[in-house]
């Protein structure tokens, strides 16, 4: 069984305060984006197969694959169900540490394939709550459709957001930023940002209105990323922003942007339209 594992951008994110078990409240709007991972799992029909079989291909992946969020949900559905051996592909396409939850989805997908491959009817809300112990980000990825998100990342609601036709494009300068580093780099506050109001936003003010509080403490401590903002912008595009805790900075433009005339040749560059 094969599947596409998108992932997503941030419009927007206010770090809202720093809870007593060590996470962080926040507020953001997720909004799915169609550049994939490509995840195939298939029963292992082998003469003597070990229980998980795994095996990547694409960008590089660091560490162990027992550490791998896909694994993780494998045996966590393992824990509940009894699942034959299973054979698992990874092509790895969104890159590691750049904010666009690309490990997140990949985890949230694998427990839909798995649901579906063994017919667990596993209903909507029970994946959502084995999400959940996955990671922060993982319950968005099994809604898939644009999202309020609240708390530590667990308190979805989806909204009414179409940017149907517009252009979007991804840079990402290769630059792995350590999430427990961005954090402590953030004093929070909540800044009373209106983003269930988004849809009744104009686009054009976009830009005076979500702003991701990672983006400054971040330019200071990487000023490649401020460069690929000011780059961005120059471009005219409507909203230039960057996404979860970096590194990864993107822009949403109502017309195509020639990518070549940017020489960005050190930087992982994705441009589709929306």
């Amino acid at each position: 069984m094969l599947y596409f594992s998108p992932c997503k951008i941030n419009i927007g994110l206010n770090i809202i305060e720093k809870r007593k078990d060590g996470f962080h409240n926040l507020q953001s709007i997720f909004y799915p984006v169609p550049i994939f991972d490509v995840l195939e799992i298939v029963k292992n029909e082998d003469t003597t197969p070990i229980p998980i079989e795994f095996n990547c291909s694409g960008l590089e992946i660091n560490g162990n694959s027992s550490d791998n969020i896909i694994i993780k949900a494998i045996e966590l559905l393992k824990a509940d169900f009894k699942l034959a051996p299973l054979k698992v592909h990874l092509h790895k396409v969104i890159p590691m540490g750049a904010g666009l939850g690309g490990g997140s989805a990949n985890g949230a997908k694998t427990l839909v394939l798995i649901n579906e491959l063994f017919e667990l009817n596993i209903s909507f809300d029970k994946l959502i709550k084995y999400a959940e112990i996955l990671g922060s980000d993982c319950p968005f990825f099994i809604y898939n459709t644009p999202c309020f998100v609240e708390g530590r990342g667990e308190i979805i609601t989806p909204i009414e957001l179409n940017l149907k036709g517009k252009y979007l494009i991804l840079i990402y300068p290769k630059i792995h930023i350590n999430t427990s580093i961005a954090f402590s780099k953030i004093i929070p506050e909540n800044k009373n940002i209106h983003f269930q109001d988004i849809s009744k936003i104009e686009f054009t003010a976009w830009q005076h209105t979500f702003m991701n509080d990672f983006e400054k403490p971040m330019c200071a401590l990487f000023p490649a990323i401020n460069d690929l903002i000011k780059i961005l912008k120059n471009t005219g595009a409507d909203f230039v922003s960057m996404t979860g805790s970096g590194s990864t900075i993107y822009a949403i433009s109502e017309i195509e942007i020639n990518t070549t005339e940017l020489n960005l040749e050190d930087s992982l560059i994705f441009q589709t339209q929306l």
